[in-house]
């Protein structure tokens, strides 16, 4: 398609895929495929049993996906190979050929390969040259790659973008992984939160708003320049050696509990989400009556249904609520894309109907968001 650089230039989501790894497994089989961590301290592995039945009651997920054989204790795929098998369902769905792809910005939690992931993705898709950018930003890199990718497109420097998320939650939280004689609660409080998976979508360049869910804003910030990190690793800013980084625990990823992250994601005026989100509305003002669907990206039904009640005070009806954890577990940055997904493919939209989205991550309480319209 040609673009006439005097018109303004819109961006249409034309091919949306997803991949979710393995059979789905309820949260009692959680342990046979992360693996026990018999080699914890006893009282330890006491508290992890409790945590486990205090999960079931507050995540309300019934399913989880991890890449990893349970049997031969082998991954079975990784962030690149997850990311690939996504993005070719997204390709072939807007019917291009991987060739067209001019751009690709892919977005994950974090990385320590060289030569980064996106690179990696386009040589898998056997795409010679194109633009390319990796983006890692914890549950933000989604919404970052798609913000970069459709300003991008709207500058007129690319027309086909592919924007990938991936995570493999269950290479950091499966028992080989950690320095079992070490660890601590706040290191194994994710093991029942996050699964594995990807997803993938196709944005294009057109210079008409028709048939079809188009780009309308995206937002980014991060208010946490006054707030310690609530989710991190020890790892320092240089490469460490291995076996020391092993034996003082650094490579292991941590999250404060309940009470510790509540204290800095309630401010006295709101809570950090809902005041973000006001944000992006006074940027980019929308008709909160046109949202058909809020995607509020945390690994808690229990979580999102708290924030609901302040964005209820905002005018966002509680019935727009949209959640596909229950029944695939919470991906992290890529949850964003495969819900999209999962929207376009399950359910139906009308002319100027929304899909908003926002996402407070809590390493560095950065946040994000988009606005999605169906024309």
């Amino acid at each position: 398609m040609c673009i006439d650089n005097q018109n303004e230039i819109y961006v249409k989501l034309t091919g949306t895929g997803s991949y979710l790894p393995g059979k789905a497994i309820p949260i009692d089989d959680v342990d046979y495929y992360l693996g026990e961590l018999n080699e914890a301290p006893e009282k330890l592995q006491k508290w992890l049993h409790r945590m486990k039945e205090l999960m079931k009651e507050m995540l309300e997920v019934d399913y989880y996906h991890y890449a990893i054989d349970p049997i031969t204790r082998e991954f079975t795929d990784d962030n690149i190979t997850m990311s690939v098998k996504a993005a070719q369902k997204a390709i072939n769905t807007a019917g291009l050929k991987t060739t067209d792809i001019d751009l690709i910005v892919y977005g994950s939690a974090h990385q320590h390969q060289m030569p980064t992931a996106s690179v990696r993705i386009q040589d898998a898709l056997g795409i010679e040259q194109c633009g390319e950018l990796s983006i890692h930003a914890n549950c933000t890199s989604a919404y970052k790659a798609l913000l970069v990718a459709s300003d991008f497109i709207k500058s007129g420097r690319y027309k086909n973008a592919l924007v990938i998320s991936s995570s493999m939650s269950s290479s950091e939280l499966r028992a080989e992984y950690y320095n079992q004689a070490i660890v601590k609660k706040e290191e194994l409080f994710l093991r029942y939160f996050l699964s594995d998976g990807a997803g993938a979508l196709v944005l294009q360049a057109t210079d008409k708003k028709e048939n079809g869910l188009f780009v309308e804003n995206a937002y980014m910030e991060s208010i946490g320049g006054k707030k310690p990190s609530a989710m991190l690793n020890h790892r320092p800013a240089y490469w460490m050696n291995p076996k020391k980084e092993y034996e003082l625990g650094y490579h292991h990823l941590s999250q404060m509990f309940n009470e510790q992250l509540r204290t800095h994601f309630h401010d006295d005026d709101g809570s950090v989400f809902i005041k973000g989100l006001k944000r992006m509305l006074a940027k980019y003002p929308i008709n909160l009556n046109e949202i058909k669907y809020f995607q509020v990206n945390f690994p808690s039904k229990h979580i999102s249904e708290l924030i609901m009640d302040e964005c209820q005070q905002l005018g966002i009806s509680r019935d727009t609520l949209y959640t596909k954890m229950a029944s695939m577990g919470y991906a992290g940055p890529p949850m964003a894309f495969i819900s999209i997904d999962r929207i376009l493919h399950e359910e139906k939209m009308e002319h100027n109907q929304m899909i908003l989205s926002f996402v407070t991550e809590v390493s560095k309480f950065m946040q994000a968001g988009y606005v999605l319209k169906y024309f």
